[in-house]
């Protein structure tokens, strides 16, 4: 297994697959990376050399966010929606879907488990 930012990519995979592993990189961004280091995105992780793998540690290094870095900033920019209480904020704080779906019927990974509301009981005459 090759170590790259911090994160064990899988031998047997493409390149191109394996630094999606990667919090951070894309397919597009790891077609990017391959070919600025120069290596094929068909090759496999097992077949890359140490001066191949370094280059590509040496890219990711230089030039991109990934990780702990990324997921710091991503929390961060959540935290400043909620305090400047922007509506985001506020729908991040509720736990509910932040990005304008409707929440009558779906939405139930963002709102969990259904809580059910007991019905008003008729009065009697």
């Amino acid at each position: 297994m090759a170590r790259i930012a911090g994160v064990d990519i899988p031998d047997n995979k493409r390149g191109e697959i394996a630094l999606t592993y990667i919090f951070g990189i894309g397919r597009s961004l790891a077609q990017k990376i391959l070919g600025q280091a120069g290596i094929s995105v068909d090759k496999k992780v097992k077949d890359w050399t140490e001066a191949e793998a370094s280059e590509i540690r040496a890219i990711i290094a230089a030039q991109h966010k990934t990780e702990g870095v990324l997921r710091s900033e991503v929390q961060l920019n959540i935290k400043r929606l909620m305090d400047i209480g922007s509506y985001r904020g506020l729908r991040h704080r509720k736990g509910l879907p932040v990005r304008g779906q409707r929440t009558k019927n779906n939405s139930r990974t963002r709102k969990g488990k259904r809580k059910t509301v007991a019905n008003k009981k008729k009065a009697t005459k």
